[in-house]
């Protein structure tokens, strides 16, 4: 499964292109994050077949709140971050199939707002980063038409993996329960004696491996548990 995530969306013509847009693609779970407009009448009549769609987005007031169940969190931006990936959108859309087959979770694709995209906070904590390439005379996309890459990648790959070869599903950790693990490796490491100072980076770098490694939720409980252990 994947979940469409709108961080602060102000125009409503966009949320009404998004809802389209996904129905185009067969796509239904979306969240949006500090919803930046309430014209829903506008939205309505850009969105095209998908009024209903309009109705129930989950709407939350942090990106936090929109991924906390998710396994995979996908960030769209241009950045480069060191210890996130940067993905093309087919990339992104083949490892989504993947975890969805293999029942491991919902992958979130993240797209920023309007006018500044995801702020550097809301980068860092997504687990890889993707990008679709475009001309450097005009590099950014209008909102839509960005979802609608990612979602016509999604579609073109339906269908196409073969479920009696997929291995047995294995719930992989949500990105709520890498946080925990994120707060119980930092308590750890100030318990240890590793983060004697300012954080900086090493927390986040160290954690970046983790998500890469994917964690099962059973993963992830353990290493909750030995983590808590060592710093008590």
């Amino acid at each position: 499964m994947v979940r469409i995530v709108l961080v602060r969306p102000r125009n409503p013509e966009n949320l009404g292109a998004v809802a389209r847009v996904m129905r185009n693609f067969g796509l239904e779970d979306w969240a949006i994050a500090a919803l930046g407009t309430h014209d829903f009448a506008a939205a309505r009549r850009v969105a095209v077949h998908a009024e209903d769609l309009l109705d129930r987005p989950r709407v939350v007031a942090t990106l936090a709140e929109a991924v906390a169940d998710c396994a995979w969190v996908v960030a769209t931006s241009s950045r480069r971050v060191r210890g996130k990936r940067r993905l093309a959108p087919d990339v992104v859309a083949r490892e989504a199939e993947a975890l969805a087959r293999a029942g491991e979770g919902t992958t979130a694709i993240v797209f920023g707002d309007e006018r500044s995209g995801l702020t550097n906070e809301e980068v860092d904590r997504c687990h890889d980063l993707s990008a679709i390439p475009s001309a450097t005379a005009q590099p950014s996309l209008n909102l839509a038409q960005a979802v609608l890459v990612y979602a016509w990648e999604l579609a073109r790959l339906g269908g196409r993996t073969d479920a009696s070869t997929a291995p047995p599903p294995v719930a992989g950790a949500t990105d709520a329960e890498l946080v925990r693990v994120e707060e119980a490796l930092r308590t750890a490491l100030r318990a240890g004696g590793f983060l004697a100072g300012p954080e900086r980076h090493a927390v986040r770098d160290l954690l970046a491996t983790l998500r890469r490694a994917r964690l099962s939720r059973r993963e992830a409980r353990l290493w909750l548990a030995a983590l808590r252990t060592l710093a008590r």
